[in-house]
């Protein structure tokens, strides 16, 4: 068998790669938020995302968190995926000195390598599964499930009728969006246990305005009063016919607001989607809740992967 290679150079992810790293996103079935680009470029900052295309072939990810370097499942075709996964646990064995270890990977992927529980734990993050939608079940919201959801749309739609507009959002319209992240983070106040990852979030959405161009990525937005007081950013993943909703804010004293910009982002800038992922609760009680009210049908479950018995020689 031939040695496997380990000489990969490694670079931060920025706006330039897009279209680069886009087709290897399509190579094999994958239902997480990670399916798409705008997921790794948004925290590229918060956990030091770096990316390295492997032979041509596949895309290799480093990641840290406060100094843990971590891996993902490499982007790369099905039948390739023992061979790129064993370039990594060899990189980082012998180029990190360090035990492999990978903290989300999908499903998809840890099914086809059935890995040897004798090398690997594999453990599933319960928390940290996304949750899957029926894409005309979100767009219509009928059906006797759905009916307060439907019914909280309307009541918005009457109470703020001639006084509200959904608008698509593009770059020119960077400045709204700050402002209302500035209200918004406001709210959250920073004594609040996730206030880093409220940061890094709002500084990730800063660079996804100021590069909007350039990323493939919709951008929906409600205004009231000519204020804007929700905004969704979203992508599409055409494998899976999904819509990956990476970023959903609204001021929470908007009653129906939440549910408006929800229903209208999918009607107007997703039609085609079969599935909506809405990524997961971070096991927060009151977020947990509202993802399960709105019927998901099924979840994109993650794996925690990390080598056993490594030592270095």
């Amino acid at each position: 068998m031939n040695r496997i290679k380990t000489e990969l150079e490694f670079k931060p992810v920025t706006a330039d790669d897009i279209e680069r790293l886009t087709p290897f996103f399509s190579l094999r079935s994958n239902k997480t938020c990670d399916s798409v680009f705008l997921d790794s470029f948004l925290w590229r900052d918060a956990y030091k995302v770096q990316f390295a295309i492997s032979e041509g072939r596949a895309v290799q990810w480093l990641m840290e968190d406060e100094g843990q370097i971590s891996s993902a499942m490499p982007l790369c075709r099905q039948e390739e995926l023992p061979y790129f996964f064993r370039q990594m646990v060899t990189y980082f064995n012998e180029e990190l000195k360090q035990p492999f270890w990978i903290y989300l990977a999908d499903e998809e992927a840890i099914q086809y390598l059935n890995l040897d529980p004798e090398e690997f734990e594999v453990r599933e993050m319960e928390d940290l599964k996304d949750y899957l939608y029926d894409g005309d079940a979100m767009r219509t919201l009928a059906g006797k499930k759905l009916h307060k959801k439907k019914n909280l749309v309307n009541a918005f739609m009457r109470e703020y009728a001639g006084r509200y507009e959904y608008a698509r959002l593009c770059c020119s319209d960077r400045q709204d969006v700050w402002d209302f992240l500035s209200f918004w983070r406001e709210q959250k106040g920073d004594d609040a246990q996730e206030a880093w990852e409220l940061d890094y979030e709002v500084e990730g959405i800063h660079e996804i305005l100021k590069n909007c161009s350039q990323l493939q990525v919709q951008m929906g937005g409600v205004y009231i009063d000519g204020k804007l007081e929700a905004f969704t950013v979203g992508s599409y993943n055409p494998r899976e016919k999904m819509a990956v909703i990476s970023i959903e804010k609204a001021n929470p004293q908007i009653k129906g607001l939440y549910q408006f910009i929800n229903q209208q982002f999918l009607i107007h800038e997703f039609p085609q989607a079969k599935l909506v992922n809405r990524e997961d609760d971070v096991g927060i009680p009151g977020l947990r809740q509202a993802k399960l009210s709105y019927q998901p049908v099924g979840y994109a479950r993650k794996y925690m992967v990390r080598q056993r018995n490594f030592t270095v020689e």
